[in-house]
């Protein structure tokens, strides 16, 4: 029988007993985009529509990253981003201008109803059109502290290439072609001065959700461990792979998908496992409208 303790001191104000507290640091950093100001989200959507060049937007550009590393450093963030205001997309930045593409890729569902497009490869050799080292030496000219680089994965690029094939230039081929440029994407972030380089591998949810059995995650993990497997051991200490639910436009596209429970059963993630995790950029995000640009994907 449970003793009454009507009449007893209320819980909250008994005395507790003395507790030794040791600081624990928990390693953060920011792990990608941050919204664009809105003027900057409507002079892309003039550029994409041929009302402005992109020699007019360029002060637009500066401007967003000049504010963003100002904000991002006031936070006392030991590493910082460009929060990518000037990427076209953080996922097809290499391709951008690329002629050898069609527009009817494949298409990812996001929980509100929209959708986003990936292009369609439509013949070889694949090659980058930009290296997003670009990106880290404009926003390294503005920052005082260690500036990190965000790279888009090689399994998410693997998904331009068609299921039927492209003629004279075969999956494996393209797949040679697409680690090579990966790693290149990566080593010339490194020598030109990144603190690490962060492979954003947001579709390692979203396979879950399209293939349960997980071997299309496999597959993945299996193609990104080719791009790393070309560094060394201290090169990885500089690398990093973030994944995430896949936001956009304030929704997401597998947020009710369970990563961690399922990379168990999948297989080794990789000679990497340092996630990027989140710093404290929520002043940023709040003091800009949540407004994103129509080619954020």
């Amino acid at each position: 029988m449970f003793p009454d303790t009507r009449h007893e001191e209320p819980f909250d104000t008994l005395p507790l007993p003395p507790v030794a507290l040791h600081p624990m640091p928990i390693p953060t950093e920011p792990i990608g985009s941050i919204p664009r100001p809105p003027e900057l989200v409507e002079a892309m959507g003039k550029v994409a529509a041929g009302a402005m060049s992109q020699q007019d937007i360029k002060a637009l550009y500066d401007r967003a990253i000049r504010d963003t590393i100002k904000r991002f450093e006031a936070t006392g963030s030991p590493i910082i981003s460009d929060g990518e205001q000037t990427k076209p997309s953080f996922a097809t930045y290499p391709i951008q201008g690329l002629e050898a593409l069609a527009p009817d890729g494949i298409t990812i569902p996001f929980a509100d109803g929209h959708t986003r497009q990936l292009p369609r490869l439509t013949a070889g050799p694949f090659r980058y059109r930009t290296y997003a080292a670009s990106y880290l030496k404009e926003a390294k000219k503005h920052a005082r502290v260690p500036v990190k680089q965000a790279v888009i994965s090689a399994s998410a690029l693997s998904l331009l290439y068609p299921q039927t094939g492209i003629p004279s230039y075969s999956q494996e081929q393209f797949l040679e072609d697409l680690v090579r440029e990966a790693e290149a994407d990566i080593r010339e972030c490194l020598a030109a001065g990144a603190a690490n380089v962060q492979i954003d591998f947001t579709e390692g949810r979203l396979v879950i959700k399209l293939d349960p059995s997980k071997g299309l995650l496999k597959t993945f993990i299996a193609l990104n461990n080719r791009v790393l497997e070309r560094f060394t051991p201290a090169e990885r200490a500089r690398i990093g792979v973030h994944t995430c639910p896949g936001g956009d436009r304030d929704s997401t596209h597998s947020s009710r998908t369970r990563f961690a429970s399922s990379t168990s059963s999948s297989g080794t993630p990789g000679p990497t496992r340092r996630s990027s995790l989140a710093s404290p950029t929520r002043s940023i995000r709040e003091s800009r409208r949540r407004k994103r640009c129509a080619t954020a994907w």
